[in-house]
């Protein structure tokens, strides 16, 4: 990972809700990250789900000694579909927008892999409050 700025990362989110399936070349890309996360000695913070890319990454970070703390809403503790216990710590939030505030306290950079609609709203939400210089985190648009 290159940064352009002077400001040391060490703190980085990773948002997809992409559910992997038959694209082998997301999973490995999202293993590769993971583990370039927990190389790096960077502290990971993602939604927690079951079968996205970010649940990937937290993992392969996480079995290579990254701290990683999961937020998610208390709206999808229930639904019995999130791997018991938790990669890392776990802080359980009211909801989205609670959510996507307290990545932004706990991130200093975040990282978007293919995800659905929830984390196309948390990426126009992070665009829109720096656009609107409510956070100053760093943010790149890849493509890929």
């Amino acid at each position: 990972m290159t940064v352009t700025s002077s400001r040391q990362l060490k703190n980085i989110c990773v948002l997809s809700g992409f559910r992997y399936g038959k694209y082998k070349e997301f999973v490995q890309a999202a293993i590769d990250l993971g583990c370039a996360i927990a190389e790096r000695k960077l502290y990971l913070v993602y939604g927690r789900g079951d079968r996205g890319l970010s649940n990937l990454v937290s993992e392969a970070a996480f079995v290579r000694g990254s701290q990683v703390l999961s937020i998610i809403p208390k709206a999808l503790k229930p639904l019995g579909c999130l791997p018991d216990p938790p990669t890392g710590e776990e802080l359980v939030v009211s909801g989205m927008q609670e959510r996507i505030s307290e990545m932004l306290k706990h991130v200093d950079a975040f990282i978007f892999l293919p995800g659905d609609l929830a984390t196309l709203e948390a990426l126009i939400t992070f665009a829109s409050r720096a656009h609107l210089n409510i956070h100053k985190k760093t943010h790149r648009f890849v493509k890929c």
